[in-house]
């Protein structure tokens, strides 16, 4: 019987899943917003309706495996799940309706399996590549520096900034004060807690990735259809990142969706998503970074399949 994996990522703002053949080949990838982290920053629980949409999707990814002939999988649970006291319970239930082993991820398994994943098919460059990882609930840096992999997962996202510091409509002046000042922090905190990332600023390639990258790349394209050719490796400048910023700072949620490009779903938290990047480029002294649409799923089937595909 051939091969068939399957990858399942329960972020903070989506659940998304990749289904890929004995040789890597993705046979089908699935995105659904589904707000996991919704109150978690407040109350510290996963809310029952955020996992009751959750459940719902995972329901769906199971027959789409049934359907693709899936032998195994991992589903990862990343920082919503593991920020809430009711993590553990939203695993198992998880685990049973997915029918696929189950990990809950610490940030710094949540920054290696990122790293991995963008990193293949990425052509070499003389300086490192230090890639960012813009979630719902956190944003994980991760660079190979001297021979090994430095990481850092900050309690920052596009969620957690909406919901501690900007708001989800229209930005004002204390909410961008309130915002930029959390995410200088986070920041700060990471910079300190790995020295090494200092080593790489103003001379390393950085790669974007997840639904906040995603979206600034189909916004700069002025795509009406999703189309991966066109985001992946898609290079985006820091100027970009400032424009769309200001841009969908000024409007309401309901105007974002005017946009040719904004993703259902994303319009309330992709400003504040870009504030994290925007501030990350500007930390490491970067004007451009490339846009990827290989991530922690990628990473997660690379590592299913690593034994397999060294046995042939």
């Amino acid at each position: 019987m051939a091969e068939v994996v399957a990858a399942i990522d329960c972020g903070s703002n989506s659940t998304r899943a990749l289904i890929a053949d004995g040789e890597g080949r993705a046979l089908a990838r699935e995105l659904r917003i589904t707000r996991l982290a919704q109150g978690v920053d407040a109350t510290g629980s996963l809310r029952p309706e955020a996992m009751e949409r959750t459940f719902a999707v995972l329901a769906e990814y199971r027959a789409r495996c049934d359907e693709l002939g899936v032998t195994r999988g991992l589903l990862v649970a990343t920082s919503a799940a593991r920020d809430a006291s009711n993590g553990a319970a939203f695993l198992e239930r998880a685990r049973a309706i997915s029918g696929l082993e189950a990990r809950m991820l610490h940030g710094d398994e949540e920054a290696a399996l990122s790293y991995l994943g963008a990193r293949l098919g990425l052509e070499s460059v003389a300086v490192p590549t230090m890639v960012v990882d813009v979630g719902g609930g956190s944003t994980e840096l991760a660079a190979e520096i001297d021979g090994r992999l430095a990481s850092w997962s900050m309690q920052l996202g596009c969620v957690r900034v909406c919901e501690r510091a900007l708001g989800r409509g229209v930005v004002t002046p204390e909410g961008d004060q309130a915002a930029r000042a959390m995410i200088d922090a986070e920041l700060e905190r990471a910079f300190t807690a790995v020295p090494a990332f200092d080593q790489v600023v103003g001379s390393v390639r950085l790669v974007g990735l997840a639904g906040t990258v995603a979206t600034l790349a189909q916004l700069d394209a002025r795509l009406v259809v999703y189309d991966r050719d066109v985001v992946h490796h898609r290079v985006l400048s820091r100027s970009t990142v400032q424009h769309w910023r200001d841009v969908l700072a000024r409007e309401t949620p309901e105007q974002r969706l005017g946009h040719p490009g904004m993703v259902v779903g994303r319009e309330d938290v992709l400003p504040a998503g870009l504030y994290v990047l925007d501030a990350v480029m500007g930390r490491l002294g970067v004007d451009s970074l490339l846009s990827s649409e290989s991530d922690i799923l990628d990473g997660i089937t690379a590592t299913l399949l690593g034994p397999a595909l060294r046995a042939r």
